[in-house]
């Protein structure tokens, strides 16, 4: 991957970030987390990644976000220095939950290793 799309990529996610927070008056969307971006080499598409507080919204969550996804980049465009804007599409980040279940595995994993010590 060149530096250029990187770069890219991290001025993506703080930009979406910030409209996401304040130009975005969705209730739905009061706390969301993006998470990473990521863009085609051609930079004519762009998934971005998020979490929210609620898992259990992550369905709803994702649908008022690719609703928006128009406006947020309208918005990309007038605060980005690209050509051309690449179409957004999100997508739950389910790395953190990958990571809790991982974490789960291995405390129990040690548990079980103090109870066959004593």
């Amino acid at each position: 991957m060149s530096i250029k799309i990187e770069r890219i990529e991290k001025e993506m996610q703080r930009e979406v970030s910030k409209i996401i927070e304040l130009e975005i008056k969705n209730k739905r969307l009061e706390f969301v987390t993006i998470t990473s971006c990521h863009v085609t080499n051609d930079l004519s598409f762009a998934k971005i990644y998020f979490t929210c507080l609620k898992e259990e919204d992550k369905q709803a969550v994702e649908d008022a976000l690719n609703q928006a996804a128009g406006f947020i980049r309208k918005q990309l465009a007038g605060t980005m220095h690209v050509r051309h804007t690449p179409e957004l599409t999100f997508v739950y980040d389910d790395s953190i939950s990958y990571g809790k279940r991982i974490e789960h595995v291995i405390e129990e994993m040690h548990k079980g290793e103090k109870n066959e010590k004593q």
